[in-house]
C-alpha cells in the first residue's frame, strides 16, 4: 500500500497541473486552441484592416479598379452586340468574321487560356454553391418519401372526407407548414354536414 501511494503521489505531486499536463500529451487542450485560433482571426483581420486602412484616393488606382471590373460586361455585351450586327449588316459582320478566320490557333489558344483562368474562380464558385444546395435538397429526400408514403396510405383507404373528420394525420406525416393540423370538432363544419 505505502508502494502505491508513493507511485500515486510521484506522478501526481504536481496537482490538477500535473493531470492537464499529462492529459495534453494524448490529447490537445480544446481550450487553448480555440485561444491560439482566436488569436490567429485576430491577427488575419488586423493585417486586412491595415492593409484597407489607407483609401485608395489616387487617379490611378480608381482607374485601374475601374478597369478591373470591365471584361465581364464587355465580352457579354460585345457577344449579343456580334449577334445584333449580324441581323442589321450581315455583309459588316461577314467581312470581320473573315478576318477572325486569319488569326493564327495559337493565339486562339492563348486567348482561352486567359478566359479560362479569369472566369475559372468564378465558376469554381458557383459550382461548389450548386453542390452545396443539391446536398441540402438531398437530405430533405427522407421527409419527402416518408410524407409521399403516409399520403399513399390515406389515398389507398379512399378519398371520402368524411371518413376523416375529427381524426388527427397519421403519426409518420411531418407537417411543412403548409399543411393544417386537425383541433378537434370543428362547429361550421358539423352545422354544413347537417344541412347536407
Amino acid at each position: 500500500m505505502g508502494m502505491m501511494n508513493g507511485v500515486l503521489s510521484m506522478l501526481f505531486s504536481g496537482g490538477p497541473t500535473a493531470i492537464r499536463e499529462a492529459a495534453e500529451l494524448f490529447r490537445v487542450n480544446a481550450e487553448a486552441a480555440d485561444r491560439r485560433d482566436l488569436e490567429l482571426r485576430r491577427a488575419v483581420l488586423e493585417e486586412f484592416s491595415h492593409e484597407f486602412a489607407q483609401p485608395r484616393a489616387t487617379t490611378f488606382d480608381r482607374l485601374i479598379d475601374g478597369a478591373n471590373r470591365l471584361p465581364r460586361p464587355l465580352m457579354a455585351l460585345g457577344t449579343v452586340g456580334l449577334a445584333v450586327s449580324a441581323m442589321v449588316d450581315p455583309v459588316w459582320f461577314a467581312a470581320r468574321m473573315q478576318g477572325m478566320a486569319l488569326v493564327p490557333e495559337p493565339l486562339w489558344w492563348l486567348m482561352g487560356a486567359i478566359i479560362s483562368f479569369y472566369f475559372g474562380a468564378r465558376y469554381q464558385a458557383k459550382g461548389q454553391e450548386f453542390q452545396r444546395s443539391i446536398a441540402g435538397t438531398m437530405a430533405m429526400a427522407p421527409v419527402v418519401a416518408r410524407n409521399l408514403q403516409q399520403l399513399r396510405v390515406l389515398s389507398d383507404a379512399g378519398s371520402d372526407v368524411g371518413a376523416y373528420a375529427g381524426r388527427a394525420e397519421p403519426a409518420g406525416l411531418q407537417n411543412s407548414g403548409t399543411m393544417p393540423r386537425s383541433q378537434g370538432p370543428n362547429p361550421a363544419l358539423e352545422d354544413w354536414r347537417a344541412g347536407l
